[in-house]
């Protein structure tokens, strides 16, 4: 299937009676009667989750008797003083913060906190426009809920921005609020991990999927939005595209409600693996992280690492997509900005430094969730199985395809099982025996092993 551009021209600044007409438009599809406003709820407040609500915001908030937009974090987290700190530098770096802040006479709290008179909280910045994972890059002031039943009880539309190790569990507790309702919401996830499971067979676990076996919403309402986009840059309105993933029925007309003059969504009917493909590109992003690291930034080198890489993510779509090649524009752009600035990278590159170590666990202060690291035990872990064993080109004897991707391998027994420090991923680049990259590929392109049950998806 072929992505479609959503078609709505615009100039740079959306007069505001077209994105009022956006805003109808969508009321009309999702059936609102007049005096009820669409009811949009972002569930967790990490960088893009944060990002996204507050674009929606500022796009659609003046209009508040058509639309409530609102976010939940969990309460209660505080923030450290060096936290405290850093933020009263950003806020008196920038007049017009500040004096929104003075107007609406939230200056003093960070004041107090700064000077160590008090404690700041998640939620509490939130309010104000600072999300805890992205400080240097402040939103408009958001409607904030701690409360995860007052949140989502009557949401419209829930923006999923937790990550995928948390997603069952929240999206579980969110059921028991939903059990009375008539009519289902629609969900998008944001979500780019995975997970794996291997009962009663072998198969790669998204986002949504976990939704929908935790809410039994049907499965037209959840969709994916994902794409090549660096959070902090969005919102600085630089120019961005995405692609959401999902029935007809709700990605065209939510396509259109998305798309502002600087981030350009597609749509395509693909959900699942576009999903899957989100979550690949992290485990090779850490790894990317490593190699800049400990060759110092070494072009040669990063270019001979991209060359693996990209060789066994093209080796491991031709097992997980029915028609790999309308993957590879998607998966190589997502994999290019994730490289450059993504928090999996800069987590492989802390760690090679010595700044970071494993013991720290995969949620990071200032950055949220790596979910790099759990992608690459459910990918290793997943094609690790004899059930998908092919023959070895060379040497003739079965092998799983994990052991024909020495970099995710060696990444496995880096980050999962701690076999080797850092500096390993080099000793797998410089292996000798190690083949060709076009090798791999040209397996790919020989064997038809497309093996649907992987995604959950019938043969």
């Amino acid at each position: 299937m072929m992505d479609h551009l959503v078609e709505t021209v615009e100039t740079n600044s959306a007069p505001s009676r077209l994105v009022e007409e956006r805003l109808d438009e969508i009321r009309r599809v999702m059936g609102k009667a007049d005096d009820d406003p669409l009811r949009i709820v972002g569930v967790g407040a990490g960088a893009w989750g944060s990002v996204f609500i507050a674009m929606l915001q500022e796009n659609y908030g003046k209009f508040r008797a058509k639309v409530s937009v609102r976010i939940w974090r969990r309460g209660g987290r505080a923030i450290d003083k060096s936290t405290a700190e850093h933020l009263f530098e950003v806020i008196n770096s920038r007049e017009e913060l500040l004096r929104r802040l003075i107007r609406r006479c939230a200056y003093l709290k960070y004041v107090e906190a700064r000077l160590g008179d008090r404690v700041l909280y998640a939620d509490e910045i939130l309010k104000d426009g600072f999300c805890l994972n992205m400080i240097e890059t402040p939103l408009c002031p958001l409607k904030v809920v701690t409360n995860l039943q007052e949140a989502v009880w009557d949401a419209d539309i829930v923006i999923n921005g937790l990550p995928s190790t948390e997603t069952f569990q929240v999206f579980n507790e969110i059921s028991k609020y939903w059990k009375e309702r008539v009519n289902a919401p629609v969900i998008i996830s944001l979500a780019k991990g995975v997970e794996a499971e291997f009962e009663p067979h072998p198969r790669i676990v998204t986002p949504t999927q976990m939704i929908y076996r935790a809410t039994g919403i049907p499965l037209e309402n959840i969709l994916y939005l994902g794409g090549p986009n660096i959070a902090s840059e969005v919102y600085n309105k630089e120019y961005a595209n995405a692609r959401i993933c999902g029935s007809e029925k709700w990605r065209k007309p939510l396509g259109k409600f998305l798309r502002q003059s600087h981030f350009i969504v597609w749509d395509n009917s693909d959900l699942i693996t576009h999903e899957v493909m989100g979550g690949l590109k992290n485990v090779y992003a850490i790894g990317a992280g490593m190699v800049a690291t400990l060759t110092k930034e070494s072009a040669t080198s990063k270019s001979v690492y991209f060359a693996h890489c990209t060789s066994e993510m093209i080796f491991i779509t031709h097992l997980l997509a029915k028609e790999p090649e309308k993957l590879a524009g998607p998966l190589l752009a997502d994999t290019y900005v994730t490289l450059l600035k993504g928090r999996n990278a800069w987590y492989g590159q802390k760690l090679a430094k010595g700044e970071l170590s494993l013991e720290m666990g995969d949620s990071i202060k200032g950055k949220g969730m790596i979910q790099g690291v759990s992608a690459v035990k459910a990918f290793f872990e997943l094609l690790n199985q004899s059930s998908l064993s092919l023959q070895h080109p060379e040497e003739g004897r079965p092998v799983t395809p994990a052991e024909l991707c020495p970099i995710l391998k060696m990444l496995y027994r880096i980050l999962i099982t701690r076999e080797f420090s850092c500096e390993a991923i080099l000793e797998a680049l410089r292996d000798e025996t190690m083949n060709d990259p076009r090798e791999l590929i040209e397996i790919a392109h020989s064997h038809l092993f497309f093996q649907p049950w992987l995604l959950g998806q019938k043969p």
